[in-house]
């Protein structure tokens, strides 16, 4: 009797923990996707912000000359 207990004992802990890893791994999934969209705002937030900087930052020689009056 001593060994059939144990071993429920063990297929119990066995599934629980099971059960904690597929837990564990749709966490770790969602955050991988979460982490990927984070990632390519910031790869477009960084292109506009670049694009921005261009624009204000623009070389005074490339500009025309401004009107006479």
């Amino acid at each position: 009797m001593i060994d059939s207990e144990r071993f429920i004992e063990l297929e119990t802990r066995v599934a629980f923990q099971e059960h904690t890893l597929a837990e564990l791994n749709d966490v770790v999934s969602s955050q991988s996707r979460e982490l990927l969209a984070l990632r390519l705002q910031l790869e477009r937030a960084l292109a506009d912000l670049k694009t921005l900087r261009g624009l204000l930052y623009a070389d005074p020689s490339v500009e025309p000359p401004p009107p006479h009056y």
